[in-house]
């Protein structure tokens, strides 16, 4: 096979070693070297320095946790830096080791046998783990949600039947009142706003109950940490503010598309950035985004079409976002994005819409970011 490039390395990310091998070619069988280092910062530094001794441009690494990390972040800027998907570059099984590894990685890297994972620049991955660090609040706050609706079960409390949000500003106050020590139900029903659907009667019944001091301290307990996400949460998106000046203008712009939250917005400038050049066309970031149905076909017999399975931070949104199923929300015209056409052996599912819908979304996404440096605008209002 033809060399890519005749001075390269593979590297073995662990989690406090790195195996290097460093592979050059010349007129005869090619060389390998094979070295250990540590993955602190002066073992980083000693890294950078032997590859830059004997002048390799191109490195290599699996994609291996959070342990790629630090070694990326050393290596880029002085070398070529691939970062390799773990699946892709395989080794034959039972030969694994670790100086194995980073040869087997050196190897391909030289023929040209590895696609780069995208690794978005610092800016960039500094808002997705904001933006990651809030989704992850927002289910532990809805756990916790959760679980007072269990206590106030277990209390035959029914505040969820008469309340949409029992931690919104009636569901608070009745919670406070509770932990305070207070059981009368014409009491706590006065706390109850006038503007909820359910009768005085209703919300009588529904606030009488058995209360335990134990109810009262499972209560507390939970409101205080749901008080404390709440407070994580809010510092989160103020720092979002503050690290979105860069790409302000994408988020207003993705915002404007029907069916796309604030919130959402931003999930998608974190996850995709606003460089589209490393996506040749929509259909490769859907693909990348594990939006697309896998390829397993077997003597002219499909026999699978589920999704692949990946990261579903920007699945999630791009599903959730309700484009063109949801109540009250705006729907994305098909003739924008065309989307492929169901078989007609079968009615289309509810998760097929939603899948079709998250198609379009990532596509216009990107066609967005594109047309935006050509100064053009899409969803022109149509002329009368």
């Amino acid at each position: 096979m033809e060399v890519i490039y005749s001075r390269c390395a593979g590297l073995d990310v662990h989690k406090q070693t790195v195996v290097a091998c460093i592979r050059i070619a010349g007129n005869g069988p090619p060389t390998q070297e094979v070295r250990t280092f540590a993955t602190t910062t002066s073992g980083l530094l000693a890294l950078a320095d032997w590859l830059d001794s004997v002048a390799v441009e191109y490195v290599a690494m699996e994609a291996t946790g959070a342990y790629w990390k630090p070694v990326w972040h050393v290596l880029d800027g002085h070398f070529q830096v691939l970062l390799a998907n773990a699946a892709h570059v395989k080794n034959v099984p039972g030969r694994k080791t670790d100086i194995n590894d980073a040869m087997w990685l050196a190897d391909l890297l030289a023929h040209g046998l590895i696609r780069a994972s995208f690794v978005p620049p610092t800016p960039v991955q500094d808002l997705r783990a904001l933006m990651r660090t809030r989704k992850q609040f927002v289910r532990e706050r809805s756990a916790h949600i959760q679980r007072i609706e269990k206590v106030l079960e277990d209390a035959n409390l029914k505040l969820s039947v008469v309340l949409t949000d029992i931690v919104g500003t009636s569901g608070r106050a009745v919670l406070q009142a509770i932990i305070d020590g207070h059981r009368d139900p014409e009491y706590l029903a006065s706390l109850v706003s006038a503007r909820v659907r359910a009768t005085r009667s209703e919300v009588l019944e529904a606030l009488r109950g058995y209360i335990r001091p134990h109810h009262r301290f499972m209560l507390k307990l939970h409101l205080g940490h749901i008080n404390t996400v709440d407070a994580a949460i809010a510092a989160i998106e103020q720092e979002v503010g503050n690290g979105l000046d860069s790409f302000r203008q994408a988020a207003q712009l993705l915002s404007t598309i029907p069916g796309l939250s604030d919130v959402s917005a931003h999930t998608v400038v974190a996850e995709i950035g606003i460089d589209m050049s490393r996506f040749p066309t929509p259909a490769h970031l859907r693909s990348w985004s594990c939006l697309c149905p896998r390829n397993d076909e077997s003597a002219g017999k499909r026999r699978s079409t589920r999704l692949r399975p990946g990261a579903n931070w920007l699945k999630n949104h791009s599903r959730s976002s309700r484009l063109g199923g949801g109540q009250g929300q705006a729907q994305l015209p098909a003739s924008i994005v065309p989307s492929p056409q169901p078989s007609p052996r079968r009615q289309e599912s509810h998760r097929c819409r939603r899948r079709l819908d998250a198609h379009r979304h990532l596509a216009h996404a990107a066609r967005r970011h594109r047309l935006e440096r050509l100064g053009c605008r899409l969803l022109r209002p149509k002329r009368s």
